[in-house]
C-alpha cells in the first residue's frame, strides 16, 4: 500500500489535528477493581479483555500510589467490578499485554532490576511467556535491558513481526523498530536490539512505542501505540495513537492521535506531573459499527475505557 507521507510531526501539531478533526469519543467509563490483593492499592495500564478458558480477563499493573513495585494480576468481571481470578498467577511485572502466536497465549511485561550502574535506581527490560492458558504461561524470553515496548504480531504467512523500542544512541528518547522473524525461536536481544528503526515517526525531543498490533485483513498491521513529550514545567504528556504498517515493505502511515486526557472521566494522578498522562492498553475493535473500545492507564493511578472510531478502518478499505 502506498501511503501518503508527511514531516514528522511534534505532540503539540498531533494535538492541534486531533482538536479540528471533529472526532467526538465516548461513553468513558472507569473500570472498577476490588478484591484479594488489590484493595488499597491502584489498577491502571491495563491489557484489553481476552478469553481464557472461555472466559473474559483483564490484566493489569497493580501497585501501591507512592511505589513503583508493580504486580501483574489477571481479573474477571462479576456485577460491574474486576475481581481477580481465582487460582490465577502473579508476576512481579508491569505494564502487561498480549498477543497470539501459533494458537498460543503470549503474555508480556516489563521487569525491573536494580540497576547496576546507578545506586539506588532501577533498569528494566521486556519479559515474555507463553502457554495454551494463563495457567500454563512460562518464561521463555527477556528482551535488551532499558528497553520497554517490544510487541509481537502473527503476520498473514504466518511469520512473526517484532516491533522495538530502542533508547539511548540509537533512539534517544525511545523509537519505533521493526524486524521479521519466522518463529519465537528466532527472538534473540541482537536482533532486537539491531531491528531497524521507522524513521521520521518522532523528533528527538519527544517519544512513543508500540502498545498493541493488529493485523488487518489486507495483511497490514494496525499499530496502537503511544507518543509523549514533557512540556516547560517537566510535566509529562502521553497521547494514544495510531498507524498502520506494511510488513511486506516497511511503510506505514503517518501517527494520528486517538483520544485525549480530557476524553476521560476525572480521576486522581500518581504524581502532579502525571496528570496529563493516558497508556495505551489495547482495543477492541467492533467491525461491523466502524468503532473501537480504548483500554488504557490514566495518570498511572486507574483503567478506563472510552469509545472512539476505529483508527484502522480506513487502511483496510
Amino acid at each position: 500500500m502506498d501511503f501518503i507521507k508527511t514531516d514528522v510531526k511534534t505532540c503539540d501539531e498531533l494535538l492541534r489535528s486531533y482538536k479540528t478533526s471533529g472526532v467526538t469519543p465516548r461513553d468513558a467509563q472507569k473500570l472498577i477493581f476490588n478484591g484479594s490483593g488489590v484493595d488499597g492499592k491502584d489498577v491502571y495500564n491495563i491489557s484489553a479483555p481476552f478469553l481464557d478458558e472461555g472466559v473474559l480477563v483483564i490484566a493489569g499493573r497493580v501497585e501501591s500510589r507512592d511505589s513503583e513495585q508493580s504486580e501483574i494480576m489477571f481479573f474477571v468481571e462479576q456485577d460491574g467490578v474486576w475481581i481477580p481470578r481465582e487460582g490465577a498467577p502473579v508476576f512481579q511485572l508491569q505494564d502487561p499485554f498480549f498477543t497470539r502466536i501459533a494458537g498460543e497465549l503470549v503474555l508480556g511485561g516489563v521487569e525491573t532490576f536494580p540497576n547496576p550502574d546507578i545506586p539506588d535506581a532501577l533498569k528494566w527490560r521486556t519479559v515474555l511467556y507463553k502457554g495454551e492458558r494463563i495457567n500454563t504461561l512460562t518464561s521463555f524470553f527477556k528482551g535488551p535491558d532499558g528497553m520497554k515496548d517490544i510487541r509481537l504480531v502473527e503476520l498473514a504467512d504466518s511469520s512473526i513481526g517484532v516491533f522495538t523500542r530502542p533508547q539511548g544512541e540509537k533512539g534517544g528518547r525511545g523509537k519505533i523498530g521493526f524486524v521479521r522473524i519466522g518463529s519465537l525461536n528466532e527472538l534473540s536481544t541482537d536482533l532486537i536490539d539491531e531491528a531497524p528503526l521507522l524513521e521520521g515517526q518522532f523528533t528527538d525531543a519527544e517519544w512513543g512505542g508500540a502498545n498493541e498490533a493488529h493485523l488487518l485483513k489486507n495483511g497490514l498491521v494496525g499499530v496502537l501505540g503511544h507518543i509523549a513529550c514533557f512540556d516547560d514545567s517537566g510535566d509529562r504528556h502521553y497521547y494514544p495513537m495510531a498507524f498502520a504498517f506494511d510488513p511486506a515493505d516497511g511503510t506505514f502511515s503517518d501517527i494520528e492521535l486517538i483520544a485525549v486526557r480530557d476524553a476521560f472521566l476525572p480521576g486522581p494522578s500518581k504524581r502532579p506531573d502525571l496528570m496529563d498522562v493516558v497508556f495505551s492498553g489495547g482495543l477492541v475493535r467492533n467491525i461491523e459499527g466502524g468503532t473501537a473500545v480504548l483500554y488504557a492507564g490514566i495518570s498511572d493511578a486507574e483503567a478506563q475505557k472510552l469509545t472512539i472510531v476505529d483508527p484502522f478502518v480506513k487502511f483496510e478499505n
